[in-house]
């Protein structure tokens, strides 16, 4: 097993200890962990941009390296379960990594003038 099927089996296991089993059996249910997921992330996201000084005006701030690297990992945590919620294994995850990959160099080769919002559909 590689690190990233550890890592979804991993979180797959502290949901069910939890008591979150996924992906939910219903599109509602589907739904609310999304939203729970996403608005996790955006809890941890702040936590991160706090352990950097972004506040210009203050002096007292510092970077906090240690603990941005823990809020990565905690958003790690709940993008995992994010995608788990969707019904989505490691591989796929993988997969449709790869795909988009390609789709942002070609953009990048195009010079990404314009969006096309089709380039995307096939992942």
């Amino acid at each position: 097993m590689d690190k990233f099927e550890e890592i979804f089996r991993m979180q797959e296991a502290l949901n069910q200890r939890i008591g979150v089993v996924l992906p939910p059996p219903t599109d509602e249910e589907k739904a609310k962990w999304i939203l729970n997921y996403t608005r996790a992330m955006q809890q941890e996201t702040a936590e991160l941009i706090d352990s950097v000084p972004w506040k210009w005006w203050a002096k007292y701030q510092k970077f906090d390296e240690q603990n941005a690297k823990v809020e990565v990992v905690d958003l790690f945590h709940f993008l995992v379960s994010l995608a788990q919620t969707l019904g989505m294994s490691a591989d796929d995850v993988y997969q449709a990594y790869l795909k988009k990959n390609a789709v942002n160099h070609q953009r990048q080769d195009s010079g990404y003038v314009k969006k096309d919002e089709a380039d995307s559909k096939h992942i």
